[in-house]
């Protein structure tokens, strides 16, 4: 990826320009000491004069009003804020009409902010004061008063605090008069300018000490850059949050969020003070200290799958190139490209107006359709469907182009959606709310309705990621999502009415991805890669999830690295200094999922007596129990030592009907309200009671003899017997109120007891017997 620049043989502007502001992903304004405001049409090299300043004014800051903000879109969007030097600030329309002016501070006001709702406005200024105002120019409040000029300042995503610079440090202050402003040292020097990101909630400053350093919201320091030649004069955060730009004297510098450069340029134009992203992330423009506004185009970005690998070449062509024969397809399009996507055998690009969708099979004849807004945010793939995200809203679109679904949800906002926080698969699309991180919301894909109850997820801390599985049926998919304290945590999504369920199969783990193919999870954790060869494992015996688990060492991939795809066996990882590097696990777990899913239990044995690993095995135990297949699971149980399992499944394999069986693997898993429930629904009462007896839930063993009325004795004789073992008396209340009216004698319990089995066995030949002469008739 690199940035394509353009400069005009000769500047607009006669002096410095100091601001610029994109009000369309074509149009920009630009402003200087010329006291001229210029208006750039991109679409057919046109600049024109929009506002003459007087000359006494010169502006330091320009901010357009926010197109995403609610209310009159199209009156207000026309509108954008203009601070000076003479410590006033000007709401200005789009044709140049100043609508207002604002004595604001002392001295110069050296930048003013709208936030992310267009519900107000920031200014800061050479007097130190941070000041907050309505939209319509009217002081609300004096939010700090420092003895230092603030140069710069920014709006957190949920506008309900100020990031501002002090000198050399950077203080955090939200709008409640009671709550603690954070600060701390940020720079060796004078920090010249900030900003945030709407997305990544990630903090990006740059300084007189020539280096730029990205933060988190809490302060704590992600990335600090190499000190550069000369003071870094400008930095913004590209609308997606995945890129940010920074400006310095004759550099233009395009990098990931993580910090790591892609790009650097070196075009002649004095120091660049101000940069501006358009609202595709696509364009930059910057403002020159010699008169100049320089553009840059986002270009050379690469999408790998498999065996295709694909450039954008210039704005609106793309190069297919197949890495077996070498063979290469040009891809031309009519509009600039904004975002695509190749995975599951498909690419999908988006451009200004258009969506192309080809198929790696033939790059000749895409199919395309209109886009309704112009800027595409987001694109996800599953196998049989893809996921657009643009202003208007979220669709789900067929590999033909027809549109599924557009799923919502109570105060959806679709411009600060990304690739962590939102997962899509087959059936299932997960979405977590930005106004509550601890929420996810989950849909149909089909209709684009909640699932279940219509009730969202909720986890007890804010999650920071969430990955749906790709394969595998509708009511076996599972969410796998990582929270604040980097936990990993995998729940079913197919509630159908019961409590949902969530295991923690990882700690301090902060990235992962599901394979494209099969329910296989890889992490990175501390310095270990980790795969979970079958994370469902959970679900039907959670002592065995650590054999099923490969583990090594990922100190080569150094600190914080990043897991970009796992497609096969191959998982591709970005290091912090940007490279991408890949490492590869066992085709075997893979082999065995695919025999799994068609039923061949035979080669599933077979290929793990040909391997000999015990985490296969465990995988195949684990499989097999999920399936109620006894004799396979019975075998690989043998193989990885866990007799006291065998001896559980031969005990299940005796039980004479059909649902003894399928209680006691319920039970087998964990699931004790399952087991006994499904008990209760055959009535086996009895055999209710007696796993009651055995785990010794004495109070629930006894509450359903008297409710059914039967077995009340032969639960006081248990109950009795384990008293006398460990020689202590009897305290429960309950217990001692039935003893005294329950006669305990064991010949009778034990007659009784035979007679259930009896009975048990005589139902389930008669249900067998019925079955038989069904087929015959």
């Amino acid at each position: 990826m690199r940035l394509k620049t353009t400069l005009l043989k000769e500047p607009k502007h006669k002096e410095l320009v100091s601001c610029v502001g994109w009000t369309t992903a074509d149009e920009l304004y630009s402003c200087s000491d010329d006291h001229q405001v210029l208006k750039w049409n991109l679409l057919v090299n046109e600049t024109v004069q929009v506002v003459k300043l007087p000359e006494d004014t010169y502006p330091t800051d320009l901010h357009c009003f926010p197109k995403t903000a609610t209310g009159k879109k199209q009156v207000q969007a026309e509108i954008f804020v203009l601070t000076g030097s003479d410590g006033k600030f000007h709401l200005v329309s789009k044709t140049g009409r100043v609508e207002k002016s604002v004595e604001a501070h002392r001295g110069a006001l050296l930048a003013g902010r709208w936030n992310y709702e267009g519900t107000a406005l920031v200014t800061v200024g050479e007097d130190g004061q941070v000041k907050i105002w309505s939209k319509s120019g009217m002081l609300r409040s004096t939010l700090a008063q420092h003895g230092t000029p603030v140069y710069s300042v920014a709006w957190s995503p949920d506008s309900d605090k100020i990031l501002y610079t002090s000198g050399k440090q950077l203080i955090i202050k939200p709008l409640q008069p009671s709550a603690k402003a954070l600060q701390w040292k940020a720079h060796d020097g004078i920090i010249l300018k900030v900003d945030w990101s709407l997305v990544s909630d990630l903090i990006l400053s740059g300084a007189e000490d020539c280096k730029y350093k990205v933060w988190d919201s809490y302060g704590s320091l992600l990335y600090s850059s190499q000190p550069h030649d000369y003071p870094l004069t400008s930095v913004s955060w590209a609308a997606n949050g995945e890129l940010f730009a920074v400006g310095s004297f004759n550099t233009l510098r395009l990098c990931d969020k993580t910090g790591w450069s892609y790009a650097l340029e070196k075009p002649n134009t004095g120091s660049i003070l101000n940069i501006a992203w358009s609202a595709d992330g696509t364009q930059v423009a910057g403002a020159c200290g010699n008169g100049h506004v320089i553009f840059a185009h986002v270009i050379e970005q690469r999408w790998e799958w498999k065996k295709f690998k694909i450039s954008l070449l210039k704005r609106r062509s793309m190069q297919v190139r197949n890495v077996t024969d070498d063979a290469v397809d040009m891809l031309e399009f009519r509009d600039r490209v904004i975002k695509a996507s190749l995975n599951h055998g498909h690419l999908i690009v988006a451009t200004s107006l258009q969506c192309y969708v080809y198929s790696t099979k033939n790059w000749n004849t895409p199919l395309i359709f209109d886009l309704k807004e112009g800027t595409v945010s987001l694109i996800l793939q599953a196998e049989r469907h893809f996921l657009l995200v643009d202003g208007g809203g979220i669709y789900i679109f067929s590999y033909e182009g027809r549109l599924i679904s557009s799923p919502k949800f109570p105060g959806m906002r679709t411009d600060i959606l990304n690739a962590q926080m939102v997962s899509l698969s087959n059936d299932s699309l997960a979405i977590r709310d930005k106004a509550d991180e601890k929420v996810i919301f989950m849909f149909d894909t089909a209709s684009g309705k909640l699932l279940g109850d219509g009730k969202p997820f909720a986890h007890k801390i804010e999650i920071l990621e969430t990955a749906l599985n790709q394969s595998g049926p509708a009511q076996e998919r599972k969410m796998a999502f990582l929270d604040k304290n980097h936990d990993l945590y995998i729940t079913a999504v197919q509630r159908l009415g019961k409590e949902q369920k969530v295991f923690k199969i990882g700690t301090m783990v902060h990235t992962m991805a599901w394979n494209d193919a099969t329910n296989i999870l890889c992490g990175l954790h501390d310095n270990s890669f980790i795969v979970w060869y079958y994370p469902s494992t959970v679900y039907v015996d959670k002592d065995l999830l650590s054999k099923t688990i490969f583990e090594k060492d990922a100190s080569e991939f150094g600190k914080t690295p990043q897991i970009v795809n796992f497609v096969g066996s191959q998982v591709t990882i970005r290091r912090t200094d940007g490279s991408l590097v890949y490492t590869n696990i066992s085709p075997y777990p893979a082999i065995l999922h695919e025999y799994i899913s068609a039923s061949g239990w035979d080669d599933a044995v077979r290929l793990c007596r040909f391997v000999k690993e015990q985490t296969l095995w465990a995988c195949l135990a684990a499989m097999a129990v999920a399936s109620k297949d006894l004799n396979t699971a019975q075998l690989a149980y043998a193989a990885i030592g866990e007799i006291d399992k065998v001896q559980y499944i031969n005990f299940i394999k005796s039980l004479p009907s059909r649902e003894s069986r399928m209680a006691h693997m319920l039970l087998f898993g964990g699931n004790v309200q399952d087991s006994e429930a499904a008990l209760l629904q055959a009535n086996l009462i009895y055999q209710a009671i007696q796993l009651n007896i055995d785990l010794f839930y004495w109070d629930r063993a006894l509450d359903l003899a008297v409710k059914h009325k039967t077995h009340v004795d032969t639960v006081c004789a248990f109950r009795q017997k384990y008293l006398n073992d460990f020689g202590r008396k009897e305290t429960n209340k309950k217990f001692l109120q039935y003893a005294e009216g329950v006669e305990v004698n064991w010949e009778n319990i034990q007659a009784k007891i035979e007679m259930e089995i009896a009975k048990e066995r005589e139902n389930a030949n008669s249900t067998v017997r019925s079955s038989v002469s069904s087929l015959h008739k």
